[in-house]
Order: C-alpha cells, then sequence, then structure tokens
C-alpha cells in the first residue's frame, strides 16, 4: 500500500490511479468513512483519461490510527503532505461532508499552483453548529449525542445511520440497499474510535467563513435539498454567499449520500465543471 509521511510522522494511505502527467482530481471523504467511499466516482474519472488521488485522512480507513491531530488544521496539513509528496499542479479538489471543510481549509492555504477548482458536496461549511452568528445551525446536543452512540456502542450507531438518513433510505418509495449500507459501516469500523470521537468537533464546530472568503478558485456547491445530515439551508445556500467564484448546483430529493446512490448524476456535473 501507498503512504506519504507527514511532518509530526503520521502514515497518510492515499490511491493514486490514472496517468500522472493527466489532470489530477483529489477527492475527500465525508466523516466517519475512507477513500473506498469514491469507488464510483474514482472508476468514471480514471477512465476518462484523470489521474485520480484518494486520500484516507488520520485516523480513518488505512491511515495510522494515532491519538492526536484530529482537527482541521491538521487535516489541511495532512492534504498538503499528499499534494506535496505527488507534486499535484492545477488539481481540482473534491470534498464530500466533512470532506468539503477540509478542501475549503486546504484550498484557502494551498501553495500557489496547486489547485485550479474546488467542488464541494453535501459540504459542512460554512459551520453547522448552532451559534449567536449561526442562529440556523443544530444545538450542540445533536453532536453530543452523536458522542454519546458512538462511545457506547459505535457499530450499531454507524449501522443505524447508514440504514436510515445517510442515504435517505428512511424516505417513503426509496428502496434500501443493504450492500451500500454493509459498505458504509466496514469503512467506518476500519477507522479509529477516538479519530471519529474527536472529528465530531471538528466538522461541527469548525467555523469555515474565512476559508471561503479566501477561496480564490472556481468552486462549485452540490448539495441535495432533502440532505438530513448537512441540512442545506445552513450549509450550500450560505456558503454560496461568501465564495468569490461560487456556483451552485441543487438536486431535489437528493440525499447527503448522492454521490453514492446518485453517482450517475452527480460524476456527469461533476465532468461538466471540471471540464469548463
Amino acid at each position: 500500500m501507498t503512504y506519504v509521511t507527514t511532518k509530526d510522522g503520521v502514515e497518510i494511505f492515499y490511491k493514486d490511479w490514472g496517468p500522472r502527467d493527466a489532470q489530477a482530481l483529489v477527492f475527500h471523504h465525508g466523516w466517519p468513512l475512507s477513500a473506498d467511499d469514491w469507488d464510483a466516482q474514482l472508476l468514471f474519472f480514471v477512465n476518462r483519461g484523470y489521474r485520480v488521488v484518494a486520500h484516507d485522512r488520520r485516523g480513518h480507513g488505512r491511515s495510522a490510527q494515532v491519538s492526536d491531530g484530529h482537527d482541521m488544521d491538521h487535516y489541511a496539513a495532512d492534504v498538503a503532505a499528499v499534494a506535496d509528496a505527488l507534486d499535484l499542479k492545477n488539481a481540482v479538489h473534491i470534498g464530500h461532508s466533512t470532506g468539503g471543510g477540509e478542501v475549503a481549509h486546504y484550498v484557502a492555504r494551498a501553495k500557489p499552483g496547486r489547485v485550479s477548482k474546488a467542488v464541494l458536496i453535501g459540504a459542512v461549511p460554512p459551520i453547522m453548529l448552532k451559534t449567536e452568528k449561526n442562529p440556523g445551525g443544530l444545538p450542540m446536543e445533536v453532536f453530543d449525542g452523536f458522542r454519546t452512540s458512538l462511545a457506547a456502542d459505535r457499530s450499531s450507531f454507524y449501522r443505524a445511520v447508514a440504514s436510515s438518513p445517510f442515504y435517505g433510505f428512511n424516505r417513503a418509495g426509496v428502496e434500501a440497499k443493504p450492500a451500500i449500507v454493509d459498505n458504509w459501516w466496514r469503512q467506518g469500523m476500519m477507522g479509529s474510535a477516538k479519530a471519529h470521537y474527536d472529528g465530531i468537533r471538528a466538522f461541527s464546530e469548525t467555523d469555515f467563513t474565512d476559508d471561503l472568503k479566501a477561496m480564490n478558485v472556481p468552486t462549485l456547491l452540490m448539495h441535495g435539498d432533502d440532505d438530513q445530515i448537512v441540512p442545506i439551508d445552513d450549509s450550500a445556500k450560505l456558503a454560496i454567499k461568501l465564495l468569490k467564484k461560487g456556483q451552485i448546483k441543487i438536486y431535489p430529493g437528493f440525499s447527503h449520500g448522492m454521490a453514492t446512490v446518485n453517482a450517475e448524476t452527480i460524476n456527469a456535473d461533476l465532468l461538466a465543471f471540471i471540464r469548463s
């Protein structure tokens, strides 16, 4: 397997498929998953001649299960370590959910020439937590509930999330797909409970407002209007107001996990944006 070692000694697993001289697309996964969550996108784009790169966030998937550094500053630094090691230039960075926050935090700080475009899919920015400045956010009790459930029975908690709101399988008329639930659970259970527990704070309490304002590349926001995990009204519809070069595409009835269950639609729209 392929790894990059960060400045603080953490081994980050990554996939790197396709021609080394092709346009690079870098995929950032959501909580508590791994690079495997991008299977439908990695195969689609590598088969169209792109170079596709996807890493497992520290403490997730096959990356080192370290005790510390489960915050956006370290996440972005880890991305930079991968980009530097592979010498990725003019790459398109694509992030889902927590990975969308990671993209914003990285792109706002990236070295000149590293990034050409960005895509945030069902992403957490500007900030998920309800605060005085963000009255429409989710209350702390929601995230405390996540921590309690994870600590008490992580396996059952993960299966419940994947089998119900994540993919909209709790909606009338939506066909549940047990294999997709099993794959979500598999990815989650590969990672570190400590990293996932600490990561709840990273995705819920980080304020990405300044990151969004600092991003100076064309950025596409893609969001389902039936996203039960990251509600669109307090995420993409606010984030678009902060971006210099942003555009938003809203998908009626699509869930948080639309990149998997609606891959054909999402991949076509990603391709169009990348080629634009």
